[in-house]
């Protein structure tokens, strides 16, 4: 109520400086690698995890409130070894939950219930109504993260890979960068980050006596790869570049270099020396090493035949 009083009426009339550019991609696809390196660029901006964390007041509490609750942050993503901090990028969607937004992240709370929201992925089916709400939660949020710090919003959450056709209604003139990864790391990976957030965020301990997360994981990746590869048809050429993780981790510098042209991001001479003693840091860094059994492999690559074709890792 009272960031209502203080900043309603200046939430209301914040123009975005440009429109936002959105990183599309599946849950552990590498959307948060591609995110902290645009974020080396101090002409961009994004939410924080505190901005997420407290949606309704963190343009009067971000000042003084998160010293004051770091002691409670771990220091590691539950899920891999990447820092985590109040300050760091993280996903709107977790505002949207925390602005009482229906979602499909709230099965992390109940994981006993199995999957919630469904119809929230991509938005499609919703009632009229329901979608034109969303859509109003969603663009209050960015135009708070635009009066705190208005540049170019960089936002990223897996689900908007499905919302590519609301995304253009809400931001017409947005640009999107879309990465891929082996799809056969994806599974895993993805599967252990919903355990992971079941155990670390629910209020139940997990039981998936069913096995409905792997199922989950293997429906939302077709449905939401459904609505991609249709919406992508939407994006104005110029907008939209693809790229793989593979390619990004093995030469960081030449496949930003290669986004920047493509998408007409600025002078990228402005961002190269950072990006380049990023690489250095992180260049020891490993990631999880998974190996599926052979019917697990298989499943996989049945159900997710035509991202393997389209993307090349068949």
């Amino acid at each position: 109520v009272f960031e209502w009083f203080l900043f309603s009426r200046s939430v209301r009339s914040v123009k975005l400086k440009e429109p936002p550019l959105f990183v599309l991609g599946h849950w552990r696809s590498g959307t948060t690698y591609l995110h902290e390196l645009l974020m080396l660029d101090d002409r961009n901006t994004c939410p924080t995890s505190y901005q997420c964390f407290a949606p309704h007041h963190f343009l009067w509490t971000s000042w003084y409130l998160p010293p004051l609750i770091s002691i409670f942050l771990p220091k590691k993503r539950p899920m891999d070894d990447v820092t985590m901090g109040w300050d760091r990028p993280q996903e709107d969607e977790f505002a949207l939950v925390n602005m009482g937004v229906p979602s499909p992240y709230l099965v992390w709370a109940f994981p006993n219930h199995g999957p919630v929201y469904d119809e929230y992925l991509d938005l499609r089916t919703l009632p009229a109504a329901e979608r034109e709400t969303w859509k109003e939660k969603w663009l209050g949020f960015v135009r708070r993260i635009a009066l705190a710090n208005n540049r170019r919003i960089v936002l990223k959450s897996p689900t908007h890979t499905a919302r590519v056709r609301t995304i253009l209604e809400v931001f017409p003139d947005a640009k999107f960068i879309h990465i891929v990864r082996d799809p056969l790391v994806i599974y895993p990976s993805t599967v252990r980050l919903w355990k992971s957030l079941s155990d670390v965020q629910g209020f139940q301990i997990p039981r998936d006596d069913d096995g409905w997360m792997e199922r989950s994981v293997l429906d939302n990746f077709v449905r939401m790869y459904e609505c991609f590869e249709q919406d992508r048809e939407l994006i104005p050429d110029g907008r939209l570049v693809d790229i793989k993780y593979e390619d990004l981790v093995a030469d960081p510098v030449g496949q930003m270099r290669r986004i920047y042209r493509q998408l007409d991001l600025g002078d990228f001479a402005h961002v190269e020396p950072a990006l380049r003693e990023q690489s250095k840091q992180v260049r020891d860094y490993k990631t999880n090493k998974y190996e599926l059994p052979a019917e697990v492999a298989e499943k996989v690559r049945g159900r997710w035949a035509p991202y393997f074709q389209r993307y090349g890792y068949n």
